[in-house]
Formats: C-alpha cells, structure tokens, sequence
C-alpha cells in the first residue's frame, strides 16, 4: 500500500521523501511526469537510529517558511516466519519489531521535535492494523509491533494536545488488503497457523481491499477535518 500512497501523492507543489530499501524508477517516471518534487531514500528501517537520525538531519535543514504543511506517515511492516512464539526465531521477532515498532516510534520523535518551531499545520498518520487490537496466534511479534504503535500514538497525541501548536496524530487501522503479507498469511501451514483458512476465505469472497483503494481511503481520513480526535481509528468506521 505505501507504493499506492506515494502515487496518490504526487502533485505539483508537493514535496514527497520516501524511505525505502530499493528506490523505485517507475514512481520517479511519474512524478517527473506530474511535475512533482519527489525524494527517494534508500534506507533500511531496521536500522532504525540511523534512519531517525537522518530524518532529522533534513529537516533541520529546511529554511524557516519552506514549507506551509508537514505530514508524516509510517506504513513499513515486517510479518516474521509463521509460527507460534515458542519456535520463532530471535532474530526474526527483533526484525519485526525493529520494523514495525521502534522505527515508526523514532520516526515520529525526529519529526515532531525538528519541525515544532516551524509553526504550520503537522500531521503525523501511523498505518496500524486490527492485529493490533486483537489477538492472533502465530503473530506475536506483529501484533505486539501494531498493539505498540497504537498505544505510543495515544501517548503522542497526549504530548501534542499540550502544545500550542501540536501535530494532530493518528494510528490508523486501513482494513484488510490485497498485499504480498496477506499472500505469505495464506501459504502458512495450518498446523503452524490456525488461522489460514479465514485468511483464504478473505479472498475467496472478494473481502480484500485492493492497494489503490485502500490507500484513497486512508489519505480520504488524514484529510478530514476531524483528523487526529481519534487517536486511535479503523478506516472502516468512516
């Protein structure tokens, strides 16, 4: 969905940083063609000090009035090997965590603290998931990651209520998707993931939302107005 996000976002007086681990040719085409200012890191969110870091940086450099708004969004996710907790691997659930929970969370930090002074309308929308709002076996690591980014996204919004100025947040779940996870949820084994049939019933009945849709949605609710009083929020309920 991140790629269908960026696309959506190309517009003319727009300036849109993308981070990634692979920059992508095709989207450069298009916004060359939209006339629109697009960046694209290369950079890989487990390393995730290193990416706040550089975040930072960049902003920080912005001259004063350089822009009339700024929004963040966190949508990168790492759905480890299926099973359950006691025959995952170390790595694999630090990997997912890293990902999913301590890059969007030091993200967020960089973002807020270098454009407070900037005194325009900010923004900051974290792509969660129900996974983090109920509990699955065999995903441990990725409902802790979502379950973790909701809570700190309350706590955020908390912090930014106080200011004068404080960016409006949000965590918010964009329903059930068309992508490669939900490919990788249904090629799990049952005995490994007892779930899997719910998964392929998903698609099977036409439930899945494509990438293109589901992103229209997600920038529908960072436009509304109301924006941010619902620290935490399903798409669904518009």
């Amino acid at each position: 969905m991140g790629l269908a996000m960026a696309r959506q976002l190309l517009r003319p007086g727009h300036t849109l940083l993308c981070l990634s681990r692979r920059s992508n040719p095709t989207l450069a085409d298009e916004a060359a063609a939209q006339g629109a200012h697009l960046m694209q890191w290369e950079q890989d969110l487990a390393h995730t000090e290193q990416a706040a870091q550089r975040l930072r940086d960049w902003l920080r450099d912005v001259p004063q009035g350089g822009y009339a708004s700024a929004t963040l969004i966190n949508n990168a996710g790492v759905i480890p090997p299926i099973a359950p907790l006691s025959a995952s691997a170390a790595a694999d659930l630090a990997m997912a965590l890293r990902v999913g929970l301590e890059a969007p969370m030091l993200l967020c930090a960089a973002f807020l603290g270098a454009t407070e002074a900037w005194g325009v309308p900010r923004k900051v929308l974290n792509i969660s998931s129900g996974l983090g709002r109920r509990p699955m076996a065999s995903q441990a690591a990725y409902c802790a990651a979502k379950a973790g980014m909701d809570h700190f996204t309350r706590c955020m919004a908390l912090d930014e209520e106080r200011k004068p100025h404080g960016a409006r947040v949000c965590s918010l779940a964009p329903g059930v998707i068309d992508t490669d996870m939900q490919v990788q949820l249904r090629a799990a084994h049952p005995d490994a993931f007892p779930d899997v049939q719910n998964f392929a019933q998903l698609q099977s009945s036409g439930m899945l939302s494509s990438a293109p849709d589901a992103a229209a949605r997600v920038l529908a609710w960072l436009q509304r107005p109301d924006f941010g009083a619902q620290p935490v929020a399903d798409v669904r309920d518009a």
